[in-house]
């Protein structure tokens, strides 16, 4: 393995050692080509069985600690659901054959408008980041070949700005959340105005996951736009600090430098590549002694986050290197 060279310290050992049964699953399975038994036989173990004694019937899970004020409490759940859906497909390896996955992908899917997009995050108003999100889960999780998700390719290839790339509608109107929130019907962006890299990496992250889309001119384009925004500061007031490219989550999130240049891979992007070549060096930069890396954990309930974002960062310089 070549591209372990590039680094100091090796970060394969942290994980093998870490006492996670599911980061050594995916070690085995994605590292080092080597899957010891099917996924399935990490369903049966703790936390995702945890996680699924606490679903609903109608599929999704409590939000705690509602706040009505901001949304209502089906929309908070939404959001819950989103979030374990993701610990569920991304650090378990759960799909739709589970019938868990099953009706949490419906309840989901309910949530999807006549247009294409995922509503109620975000109110009445349209939400590219959380539309994108969820449909990138829903494509890992075995809905690649659903029509809905096909709508809502549709709907992001229609919504652009006119540089190519996708914002927050209601933020380039410079519209507060709160008073966005209070208009019954979703405001059309103002398309003239630039484009957020904050939503545009958590659009491509949905690009990047469909085996025909990823091939698509205009997520060839907006991955262009992104690598141009490495290290800088948004357009938009959400997440705009140049240091949110270092505060990185798993299951991604947000667009930090490890989930930008995980989907600029699946768009057909390589290291030859100035911007991906010179965030990877920052990278290698950034390990540590333990062979874990010093970047910022945001989401950071489970105490292994540092090592899912090292396996993230694992996977990305053997798929760039190999």
């Amino acid at each position: 393995m070549l591209w372990l060279e590039k680094f100091e310290y090796d970060p394969i050992n942290p994980l093998i050692n870490s006492n996670n049964p599911y980061i050594e699953y995916f070690v085995h399975r994605d590292i080092l080509d080597d899957e010891l038994f099917e996924v399935d036989t990490i369903w049966k173990l703790k936390e995702p069985k945890r996680i699924i004694k606490k679903q609903q019937p109608n599929g999704s899970w409590k939000y705690p600690g509602v706040k009505n004020q901001l949304r209502s409490t089906d929309n908070y759940n939404q959001l819950e659901t989103f979030r374990q859906y993701g610990e569920l497909v991304m650090k378990y390896g759960l799909n739709h054959s589970h019938p868990a996955i099953e009706k949490a992908a419906e309840y989901l899917f309910s949530f999807q408008t006549d247009e294409g997009d995922f509503r109620g995050i975000y109110g009445n108003q349209y939400s590219t980041t959380y539309t994108a999100a969820i449909m990138e889960l829903l494509i890992k999780s075995g809905y690649v070949d659903d029509p809905r998700i096909t709508k809502g390719f549709q709907w992001f290839i229609l919504k652009r700005q006119k540089d190519g790339g996708w914002a927050i509608p209601f933020r380039t109107l410079h519209m507060k959340y709160q008073d966005a929130l209070k208009n019954p019907k979703p405001l059309q962006s103002d398309t003239s105005k630039p484009f957020s890299h904050l939503v545009t990496g958590m659009v491509l992250r949905s690009f990047a996951a469909h085996p025909v889309y990823c091939n698509a001119p205009e997520a060839e384009h907006a991955g262009k736009l992104l690598m141009e925004r490495f290290f800088k500061r948004d357009k938009y007031t959400d997440r705009q600090d140049k240091m949110y490219w270092e505060r990185v989550s798993y299951p991604f999130w947000f667009t930090d430098i490890v989930s930008a240049l995980d989907s600029l891979y699946y768009l057909g992007f390589g290291i030859e590549e100035a911007p991906i070549k010179s965030a990877m060096h920052w990278l290698v930069n950034k390990q540590l002694s333990d062979g874990t890396f010093d970047l910022k954990l945001i989401r950071g309930r489970d105490k292994d986050l540092k090592y899912w974002i090292t396996l993230s960062i694992c996977r990305i310089f053997k798929r760039y290197m190999e």
